[in-house]
């Protein structure tokens, strides 16, 4: 006699099926499989054709949440720059539900909020531009740079990057090494390449970090560009680089999604974090707690390109990395990524005398009131550990369009050093500034920082 199926599992496929269902792919009216379909029964100029006419209507619906969540103008801070002089975005991004403030949020506890509906829905999870479908996806100012120096097209025809120019880090960003900080930026204001690497770095690295970082340059297959019928790429692609995402041994905040987390609802967006000082950290992936950069190169490479799928690296060209020569390689360059200067910090990593008022303050607040160093420890501003915040205690579960907002579970305490480069915050950028980010902290830590607290905290912030 057939077994029934579990009738608890069922709002789980329709979920998973009706998010699917945004992307095109066929799926049976069985639950969702953890591997993607291998092989695809449509040509690749249906799925080109199909997705490009679809774009336009898949962009307005996700310009329409960010524009819902946030003020995405252009407002500089006065005086305030990243280490390569792009100006530091200011201000709280996040809009407020109609009739409440900072303040009165700050002072309501988490049951309030959520029954009221007033957590704002700027600090909610943040979905990839079309959730169901995923992938890598590069702003365009990194896509017109790789195109002009290597000829290389990280162009989807399916979707563009989301966030505006302004909101995002540095670019070309500056490279800082441990090795060498009396050369300060090495990259000379350039954009390395696979083209370039050998001219700036050769007698800068020794051969072995040398070869590390020809490695970081070179284009591997990856989920939406490759050789493959279903990539998402007009023409057969080289692949993307560990700097693409990476770029300068930063960011330039492109975006993904974990691959480590199924059905596709429940996967986390990402927004791509700095290398540097990787040096110091314990913990790579923002949940998956890998121990050693080494392993997080070697992961990324055979299932993370792959949307975490090793059948389907298989079918694109998945590069196994040879551990002892490659990798070690690859991972000795990385470990030479330094932090941009604090020249306001000791070397303790706390302020020096001559910081300013409002500095100083924000220093007592982030170790007292704020709680921030709870997991920011000086001076790298660490724990090298994970943190379960909870958030989900301040709303509903709901669908936001194909990202199924719910509990994040525990994720990586990421080193605050140099943190205004690395705009926006959090794991999944749903943070565009530092004020989002005290702001979020504040009601999340039910710390009821006052307005001036605040403003003296993200003076701090800058100073990192």
């Amino acid at each position: 006699m057939r077994q029934q199926k579990s009738p608890r599992l069922r709002p789980l496929w329709l979920l998973c099926l009706s998010a699917l269902g945004v992307s095109g792919i066929a799926l049976a009216a069985d639950p969702p499989s953890s591997y993607m379909p291998v092989v695809i029964k449509e040509t690749f100029a249906a799925i080109k054709s199909r997705m490009e006419r679809d774009k336009p209507a898949v962009m307005q619906r996700h310009r329409s949440l960010l524009e819902q969540r946030y003020d995405l103008g252009n407002k500089p801070v006065r005086g305030v720059t990243m280490s390569g002089g792009k100006p530091v975005q200011g201000g709280i991004r996040a809009r407020l539900p109609s009739g409440t403030s900072w303040e009165e949020l700050g002072a309501m506890s988490p049951e309030q909020i959520r029954e009221r509906g007033l957590f704002p829905v700027g600090f909610l999870p943040l979905p990839h531009p079309n959730h169901p479908e995923g992938g890598m996806l590069f702003p365009q100012f990194h896509i017109d740079a790789v195109k002009r120096a290597e000829q290389r097209d990280l162009t989807r025809f399916d979707l563009d990057f989301d966030l505006p120019d302004h909101l995002l880090p540095d670019f070309p960003a500056p490279i800082y090494l441990t090795t060498r900080p009396d050369l300060g930026d090495v990259s000379k204001g350039q954009l390395v390449t696979i083209n370039n690497y050998f001219e700036l770095f050769n007698g800068v690295l020794n051969p072995k970090q040398l070869e590390g970082l020809r490695l970081l340059v070179t284009p591997f297959a990856q989920q939406q560009f490759n050789q493959t019928e279903d990539r998402r790429s007009a023409l057969p692609s080289r692949g993307v680089a560990c700097l693409d995402c990476h770029s300068n041994g930063h960011t330039v905040a492109a975006t993904h999604l974990v691959g480590d987390i199924r059905p596709q609802p429940f996967r986390h967006r990402i927004d791509t974090p700095t290398l540097r000082g990787v040096n110091i950290q314990r913990l790579f992936g923002s949940q998956r707690a890998l121990k050693t950069v080494e392993d997080f190169t070697e992961f990324e490479q055979r299932a993370a390109y792959f949307d975490g799928d090793p059948v389907i690296a298989t079918k694109k060209g998945i590069n196994i990395l040879d551990r002892g020569h490659q990798v070690h390689a690859m991972g000795e360059f990385q470990a030479l990524l330094d932090f941009p200067p604090a020249p306001k910090l000791d070397v303790f990593g706390r302020l020096k005398a001559d910081a300013g008022e409002a500095e100083k303050r924000g220093e007592a607040l982030f170790v007292g009131k704020a709680q921030c160093s709870a997991c920011h420890t000086p001076p790298y501003y660490t724990d090298n550990s994970m943190h379960n915040l909870q958030v989900e205690r301040f709303f509903k579960p709901h669908t936001i369009n194909g990202r199924y907002a719910s509990a994040d579970g525990p994720i990586k305490t990421f080193p605050l050093r140099g943190i205004k480069d690395s705009p926006p915050y959090l794991h999944d950028g749903r943070l565009l500034t530092l004020e989002d980010t005290v702001e979020f902290f504040n009601v999340v830590l039910q710390t009821r920082l006052e307005k001036q607290e605040k403003e003296d905290l993200v003076a701090f912030l800058r100073q990192l």
